[in-house]
């Protein structure tokens, strides 16, 4: 959102455990002091290090020790030998290193229970999943960082499916022989786009870097300077074309190009004519640009296919169920564009792919580059993809069964109402640490869709109880609501952690993890 900055979580000294985020004992504190910092029932007892070093050392128990011990059989069994032998030899060695140093701290007669339960904070966090669901609530629907679209339930029920065994990815079914894995996506996205061919590989920039490579190579692709962006990233329009093999022909001005300045710059070495959807930023004022319909017909003057990057893209009018207009897949080839390029993952409310819609020739062609093998899709990818497709084949039903465009268009009132329920409980935990209350905020599309059109909304506005040092205060909460079994992602935004409730659907997991928000908002 203009002008705020989402809040991600940090990957340093923020996880519930001494071992970080990679289940290894943080650098900072290793030793003693990382065994002192443990608490609750991964606290070692202390006691004075007048007594011999040796005896401490010799007093530990060995490694076989541990592993015949009553208490470490679960961890066996859960875990397997290697995993636990490496746990138990990474408490002992710290433990080893504390005592030699004669740290203050250093914890000396560590029981074997003691050992084995740090032993077994070390194993839940090595095993616990880096990549987890979180709650979105940073007033950005299709948030690059947090995923972008969430798919609809079709679409998971489709993966699934073909996750766990053998398909017909690459099988004609009918004919008994091999086929080839567009057969599955193409007749949909013809059918929703009006192209005559399409295929698809794995996010946008790879159908840019595609289509170019195998257009263009070693011949100049001429661009209006106005549509050499850079997306998140640093992925830049110019950087890719000469990673494709292109040559750059940039045209016109920043805010200015006109039909003659692609005329001219038209030469044997020309090899097409793109636009760029400029869909990440507004450029307004003093501007002028080609209109899409005489571009294509100064391309196909010269025998040039003309190509344009839609970015996002959308395959339905968006206008129909309230949001901003976004040029459409369809619009953009009936204005005459030979090859369209657009995502998966942003409007269109599916995984993350890229898709390339357009004449049936060039289609082919891209087709048979050998890059396409590299570039290509999953079996759970096009799943995926495919049920989504299936549910633009009915428009009357698709903004409540395609899940982001669910969220994108969902009524300011019902949010508010949602607020209002949730402020007593948010009230309750934060009592005394911060002051809670709903706020009128605004949405946004997000991942390049409409950047500057703001969808009105409701949140709850989180402001430290403390006056002086409110700045680390707001950070620390941030980090708390982080740190929760489903991290709560929010915003901060003049001084106010605000979480934008447009996307919370799954309210009462929420609700239920505000216990473990009392206990980390208060420490």
């Amino acid at each position: 959102m203009t002008g705020v900055r989402p809040h991600l979580p940090r990957h340093s000294g923020e996880s519930r455990n001494p071992f970080g985020l990679n289940a290894q004992p943080p650098v900072s504190l290793t030793g003693a002091r990382w065994l002192s910092s443990l608490s609750g029932p991964y606290a070692f007892a202390a006691t004075s290090m007048s007594d011999s070093i040796a005896e401490h050392l010799q007093a530990l128990p060995s490694i076989d020790q541990l592993l015949r011990a009553d208490a470490v059989q679960p961890l066996l069994a859960q875990y397997g030998h290697n995993l636990v032998t490496e746990a138990l030899r990474t408490v002992i060695a710290n433990l080893r290193e504390a005592l030699v140093a004669r740290e203050e701290s250093a914890p000396s007669r560590a029981s074997t229970p003691a050992i084995i339960d740090v032993a077994d904070q070390f194993l839940r966090s090595l095993s616990a999943p880096s990549l987890k669901p979180v709650f979105n609530l940073t007033g950005t629907v299709l948030h690059t960082n947090l995923g972008r679209a969430p798919l609809p339930q079709e679409a998971i029920e489709a993966m699934t499916a073909v996750a766990s065994g053998a398909s017909n990815l690459e099988f004609d079914l009918e004919k008994g022989r091999r086929g080839d894995r567009d057969t599955h996506l193409e007749a949909w996205v013809c059918r929703l786009t009006g192209a005559e061919a399409a295929t698809t590989v794995n996010n946008n920039a790879a159908a840019v870097l595609l289509v170019l490579n195998t257009l263009a190579l070693r011949k100049e692709v001429v661009v209006s300077r106005g549509e050499l962006i850079e997306i998140g990233g640093s992925f830049r329009i110019p950087d890719v074309m000469s990673r494709a093999g292109a040559k750059l022909r940039e045209v016109g001005t920043t805010n200015r190009t006109h039909p003659h300045d692609y005329e001219q710059n038209i030469t044997a070495k020309t090899a097409m004519l793109m636009k760029v959807h400029t869909s990440n930023y507004v450029v307004e004022g003093f501007t002028s640009a080609v209109p899409e319909r005489e571009l294509a017909g100064i391309a196909h003057k010269y025998d040039l296919p003309f190509v344009v990057d839609l970015g996002s893209g959308s395959l339905v009018d968006l206008t129909r169920y309230g949001l901003p207009h976004e040029p459409t897949v369809a619009e953009t080839l009936t204005s005459g564009a030979d090859i369209v390029t657009f995502s998966g993952d942003k409007l269109l409310g599916g995984p993350q792919a890229g898709i390339i819609a357009g004449r049936a020739d060039l289609v082919d062609r891209i087709k048979r580059n050998p890059m396409k093998r590299a570039l290509r899709v999953d079996k759970m990818t096009i799943a995926a993809l495919e049920a989504v497709l299936r549910i633009y084949g009915d428009p009357d039903r698709l903004s409540k069964r395609s899940t982001s465009l669910r969220l994108l268009t969902r009524d300011e009132a019902d949010i508010g109402l949602q607020a209002h329920r949730l402020l007593a409980q948010l009230q309750a935990v934060l009592e005394r640490v911060a002051t809670v209350e709903v706020v009128d905020c605004r949405s946004q599309i997000g991942s390049g869709a409409q950047p500057a059109e703001l969808l009105p909304s409701v949140g709850l506005g989180i402001k430290p109880a403390i006056a002086r040092g409110s700045g680390k205060a707001l950070e620390r909460l941030a980090s708390a609501f982080r740190r929760l079994p489903v991290p709560v992602i929010g915003r901060i935004e003049d001084g106010i952690l605000v979480l934008d409730l447009r996307c919370l659907e799954d309210e009462s997991t929420f609700v239920e993890q505000l216990k473990d928000l009392q206990i980390l908002g208060k420490s």
